[in-house]
This record gives C-alpha cells, sequence and structure tokens, in this order.
C-alpha cells in the first residue's frame, strides 16, 4: 500500500487527508478551520499521521505561475518558481509556501509535490489565454490568462466521463467549480480549451467574498479616491455574494434569509445564478457539442437552488429547465435521460486528485518515512 498525505491550505481552512493510491480509499482526514500556518498544519499532520508510513507528501498549489505546469516535485527551483507567483494569488500561495516548508521539515526523507491548479489548463489555446491589453505589457510582465481550480476540474471531468460511458479523452463538457471561489470551464476532448478565471483567482463570475470581473475603468476611478490596500482588500473579502447581500457570503444563509422575504439576498443569489448562466454560454462557443453541464464544488454539489436557477437559463443550449429538488448521495446524472443535455453532480474531490497527480509525479522514486 502507497499512501499519501495531502496538504490543501485554503486562506481560512487547512484539509489534511490520508489516501491509499491504490484503492485511493482514504484512510483518515483532519480539516481545521483556522486560518492555516505551518505551526498548526504540523499540529494537525502529527496527529492525523501517527504511525502510518506516509510515501509522498502532496500540495495544492493554487497558482504555479508561467513555469510550474504540471505536478512538480519539490526542489530549491521548484520552490521558487512557487515563491514567483506569489503576488498573482496573495491570499493562497504565501500560506502554502509557508506550510510546504513545515511539511518539508517535519517529512524530510519523502518526495514532496507541488499541484498546481493551474496545470489543468496549461495547454489552453492562444485564443483564450490572450488578454486584449498591449504586447508590451504581455510581454513585460508575463501577463496572459492561466485559469484556476484544475484539480477539481481534472477530477470533475474523469467523473464526468465515467458516467457518461465514454472516454474522459472524447467529452465536451461545460463545468461549474461553484464554492468559496467559482468559476466555469470548457472541456474538449477532455482538455481545458477556455475558463472563466485568468491572470489571478480574482477574475470571473462572483463568488463568495470576492468580485470577480467588474469594470476596469470603475477600479481606476476608485484607486484616485482610495488606497490601493483597501481596495484591493474589499474586492477581495468583502465582495461577491457578501457583498451584495450585506449578510453573508454563504448560498445557503441567502436562499433561508430569501425565503424568509429579504430582498438583498435574493439580489445576491440572482446575480450570482445569471453571471454564471452568462459565463457557461460563453464558454459553449469553444466546444463542438455541450455532452454534459457538470456541477461541482461544494455549491454545485449541495444547493440544488442554485442548481435549478442557472439551468433556468441555459435552454437555449438544451439544458433541461428543471432539476429534481434535494441533492445526491453520490455522484450523478440529475437530469431525465431523455435531456439534450445531461445535467450532472460531482463531488468535489481535489484530495483524490493530488495525490493522484502525487503518485504519477513521484512514480519509480517513492522512499517511505514515518520520521519528522
Amino acid at each position: 500500500m502507497t499512501v499519501v498525505l495531502t496538504v490543501n491550505p485554503g486562506s481560512h481552512s487547512l484539509k489534511l487527508h490520508l489516501i491509499d493510491t491504490e484503492t485511493e480509499e482514504v484512510l483518515a482526514s483532519q480539516t481545521g478551520d483556522a486560518v492555516p500556518d505551518a505551526k498548526s498544519a504540523a499540529s494537525v499532520a502529527d496527529e492525523l499521521i501517527g504511525d502510518t508510513t506516509v510515501s509522498a507528501v502532496g500540495h495544492r498549489l493554487v497558482h504555479g505561475g508561467p513555469r510550474l505546469r504540471s505536478p512538480t516535485v519539490v526542489d530549491d527551483d521548484a520552490r521558487k518558481q512557487a515563491q514567483a507567483a506569489a503576488d498573482l494569488a496573495p491570499q493562497h500561495v504565501p500560506v502554502t509556501l509557508e506550510i510546504l516548508n513545515g511539511m518539508r521539515d517535519r517529512l524530510p526523507n519523502v518526495p514532496h509535490v507541488l499541484c498546481p491548479d493551474t496545470a489543468f489548463h496549461s495547454d489552453l489555446p492562444e485564443i483564450a489565454t490572450t488578454y486584449p491589453i498591449p504586447a508590451s505589457w504581455r510581454e513585460r510582465f508575463g501577463i496572459r490568462r492561466y485559469g484556476f481550480h484544475g484539480l477539481s476540474y481534472a477530477w470533475a471531468t474523469s467523473r464526468a466521463a465515467s458516467l457518461l460511458n465514454r472516454p474522459a479523452s472524447s467529452v465536451s463538457l461545460l463545468l461549474a467549480h461553484l464554492g468559496g471561489g467559482c468559476s466555469v470551464c470548457a472541456v474538449r476532448d477532455g482538455s481545458s480549451v477556455d475558463t472563466s478565471m485568468g491572470f489571478t483567482p480574482l477574475e470571473g463570475v462572483p463568488m463568495s467574498t470576492r468580485s470577480g470581473s467588474v469594470d476596469p475603468g470603475m477600479l481606476l476611478w476608485l484607486l484616485e479616491r482610495m488606497p490601493l490596500d483597501e481596495v484591493r482588500d474589499e474586492l477581495y473579502h468583502r465582495s461577491g455574494l457578501l457583498g451584495m447581500s450585506s449578510s453573508s457570503g454563504d448560498t445557503r444563509d441567502l436562499v433561508r434569509a430569501s425565503a424568509q422575504g429579504d430582498t438583498n439576498a435574493q439580489l445576491a443569489l440572482d446575480v450570482f445564478t445569471r453571471r454564471v448562466s452568462q459565463a457557461l454560454a460563453a464558454m459553449a462557443v469553444s466546444l463542438p457539442r455541450v455532452d454534459a453541464l457538470v456541477f461541482t464544488g461544494e455549491i454545485g454539489w449541495d444547493q440544488p437552488e442554485v442548481r435549478q436557477a442557472i439551468c433556468q437559463s441555459l435552454g437555449r443550449l438544451g439544458v433541461p429547465a428543471s432539476l429534481p429538488s434535494g441533492n445526491p448521495t453520490t455522484d450523478s446524472v440529475l437530469s431525465s435521460r431523455f435531456a439534450p443535455v445531461p445535467v450532472l453532480a460531482v463531488q468535489p474531490r481535489e484530495e483524490l486528485q493530488i495525490a493522484r497527480e502525487t503518485a504519477m509525479a513521484t512514480r519509480g522514486r517513492v522512499n517511505t518515512s514515518r520520521e519528522g
């Protein structure tokens, strides 16, 4: 049995899993709600690992930058390249690298692998990566669209193909990863060909507390009137669903509040679902056909009201306007088998994708260790 420890730090959470890569069984897991750091991660890891022999450690890296384009065994150069991308995802990359350093001290005799969320989109066509800005900016600063949530999309693509009884390399899918961060993606023949997030995880559809795309002229106007740090903080932490509702960034709260007559909560949900529908419709132009619409992420998996509202606006694509109420208990086709475009829900399992990629990256070079 080969056991991989997966480390998935968010801006306000930390998820660790021990996974048997031969069976993809989760042997143990631990979640922390506090803002993660190296010390808390080491404490959680000590409790989780115990006497288990760990063969490798996989770390989710939100932004791989221009050089880390695939799962990469950590060495000094990989660490340097990840650090270079830190200012492109400032809420995520620095804490990942801090935890990586602590884990390498805790488990120095096993390979550590950085699994970039951007890797799934590394072969995006030039038409999808190019911003309409001066060429001098693109060349000087390396500005391009990267795409994110790649670990989630890779897992959801393989699971959707299985549900459709098709090889992953043959499917054309529209996918929506909806959670604390949100994006949509077009997958053609199993590969990403377009996605809504770009240079940073701030672009695209509205999110729990992040704005998504807004008028750049408005930002220039605000920057003449507000400090840069304040604008950045508001866009990342007090916008999106929270900013529109003024009460919560959690769709569960907003659905309950809307049912009780909270018009701001309903407006937030309406704007959110409309923008996601529009983004999915835009993604469809990159596909020769749509074999299925796939929902994943915490909201996509367990918020039927959001799924329903998004689908109601996509009838022109063949997406059924009505879905069953309630949530599935396993990855499922939600729509009727007669629907022109099936609607699927896939449970987000980033930890299993990290374990897969870590096993692939370390194949032939794995040692085992319990030592810290």
